[in-house]
């Protein structure tokens, strides 16, 4: 199990001489597109675009939407390198494949990661085609990516989980919806495997425990990016109601289409929160 440590090292550094071959661009925030988010990407003036597929043991994205390109360039004048697309735990990877590329950006040497993704809405205030700020989570995906020996290279064993959406970069993040006259929700979101969406009853379970929204993904990214002490601050587009006692049936091509007609917002907010990170 120990090999398997070294075997991430390993990787990572094969991972950044080949994308060394193609750039040598030093991004400072990492920021990962989510479900239906995919048009973000056009607000950064890309200098190199690479295949998950070019970059060796780097995951490849199956989920709908999910293009699988690592973007190196600049957004607001801000080197960024951006995930098109991540993997999910629901795709059959091991939480370790699921995170790898969040250990990619801080191997690439980002010192702030911008989270997104979508998500439903359980907080009955809370509606369709809104922006969550992420101020904490909860994890019942039933593991966590730092089970195994630990690399202390990577991080400590035990990490701290009392700040994982750094209170700092939410404080900016209001101040810049305020700006920008953008309205922004806060709350909690709960993290479940998938790929299934949820039951009337889990639905209320999950208000119970004090969720607001309900995603597949961002909670294994966040508890690696805390373990590789990277700050972060993520947001969910609200792409559907999940309100039991009025519950309607969603696809995930509504899904899609909710996102995409929610990112404008959300691309004027990260554009202008870039700077001031």
């Amino acid at each position: 199990m120990e090999q398997r440590m070294h075997n991430l090292r390993h990787q990572l550094e094969e991972s950044i001489a080949a994308i060394r071959t193609r750039s040598a661009h030093a991004p400072s925030v990492g920021i990962v597109l989510g479900t239906g988010l995919d048009r973000l990407a056009q607000r950064c003036s890309v200098e190199t675009s690479i295949p998950y597929a070019d970059i060796p043991h780097m995951p490849r994205s199956t989920a709908p939407s999910h293009r699988g390109h690592l973007l190196l360039g600049s957004w607001s004048g801000v080197p960024v390198a951006i995930m098109q697309g991540r993997v999910h735990y629901y795709e059959g990877y091991t939480m370790q494949e699921v995170t790898y590329g969040v250990r990619l950006l801080k191997a690439l040497g980002v010192r702030v990661l911008v989270l997104t993704n979508a998500a439903g809405a359980l907080n009955p205030l809370f509606r369709r085609g809104d922006i969550m700020l992420i101020a904490d989570h909860i994890n019942l995906m039933g593991t966590s990516p730092l089970i195994g020996p630990n690399d202390d290279l990577l991080g400590e064993r035990f990490p701290d989980m009392s700040d994982p959406y750094s209170a700092e970069l939410r404080d900016r993040a209001r101040q810049v919806a305020l700006e920008q006259r953008i309205p922004l929700r806060e709350g909690v979101l709960v993290a479940v495997h998938g790929p299934n969406l949820e039951t009337r009853a889990e639905y209320r379970f999950l208000r119970t425990i004090g969720a607001d929204a309900v995603g597949m993904s961002t909670v294994p990214e966040v508890i690696a990016a805390v373990h590789a002490k990277l700050p972060i601050v993520a947001f969910s587009i609200l792409t559907d109601e999940c309100f039991p006692d009025a519950l309607h049936p969603v696809s995930a091509a509504e899904i899609i289409a909710a996102a995409e007609e929610a990112s404008p917002k959300l691309e004027q907010l990260i554009s202008a929160l870039l700077p001031v990170l």
